[in-house]
């Protein structure tokens, strides 16, 4: 899950402290699984045949072997968020939090726009920028894996437009990006790019601003010169 880790250690790697859970032995070296979030969500499963990895599969459609049509179709058999419907593997395979935040800054598209209200033009740049994003970054990723093993595993990265750069400038506009968070996430869009300049209200402080929660950012920048 989200605090998991492999590392490739030398051969026959020890197990020491609460964090190594597991280490599987090669002749040149162990792969160790690792976990140091405190939710303990980490699990393993030992599947007979590939067909028996069917029985886990949640569903979601691969974006690569879909065309525009089958993609708004998956996308439409139920009215939600862009942000909820990206993020549902039983929608779309292969998508998390951070990457549907770097498509739909791509495709300058809200993350709580509905999918029931997009327009033909919204579907096409929305398709295209899931298929160029997750290239992309597939690109990168295995780029950076075929010179060493991927230590440094992360969701936020320097390269990334929206995902995890709260506060930071767009690289389209140059106007700050701002967050949505709840529970353990934290959703990053920008308002001029994606959302017409409209600030989305953030759960726990727009409760506790009420109507001074600024629908602008005019009215955000008010707010921080107050």
């Amino acid at each position: 899950m989200i605090a998991g880790r492999l590392h490739w250690k030398a051969r026959d790697a020890k197990l020491a402290g609460r964090h190594n859970l597991a280490a599987f032995d090669f002749p040149d070296g162990s792969l160790v699984l690792t976990e140091a979030g405190t939710k303990h969500r980490a699990s393993l499963f030992v599947f007979g045949t590939e067909k028996d990895l069917d029985t886990v599969d949640p569903g979601g459609i691969d974006v690569f072997s879909s065309d525009l049509k089958s993609f708004r179709a998956a996308l439409t058999a139920e009215n939600r968020t862009l942000k909820r419907a990206l993020t549902d593997p039983r929608i779309l395979s292969g998508i998390g939090n951070a990457y549907s935040d770097e498509i739909l800054h791509a495709a300058q598209l809200s993350p709580i726009a509905q999918t029931h209200k997009l327009k033909p033009e919204e579907w096409e740049r929305l398709y295209q920028a899931t298929r160029e994003t997750l290239m992309l970054w597939t690109d990168r990723l295995t780029r950076e894996a075929n010179n060493n093993f991927p230590e440094k595993v992360t969701a936020f990265r320097k390269e990334m437009a929206a995902h995890g750069k709260f506060g930071e400038p767009c690289p389209r506009c140059g106007e700050k990006i701002q967050r949505i968070r709840y529970a353990d996430n934290e959703t990053n869009y920008c308002a001029r790019c994606q959302t017409g300049g409209k600030v989305l209200a953030d759960r726990s402080l727009s409760r506790l601003l009420g109507a001074d929660w600024p629908r602008t950012l005019d009215e955000l920048e008010a707010l921080k010169r107050k």
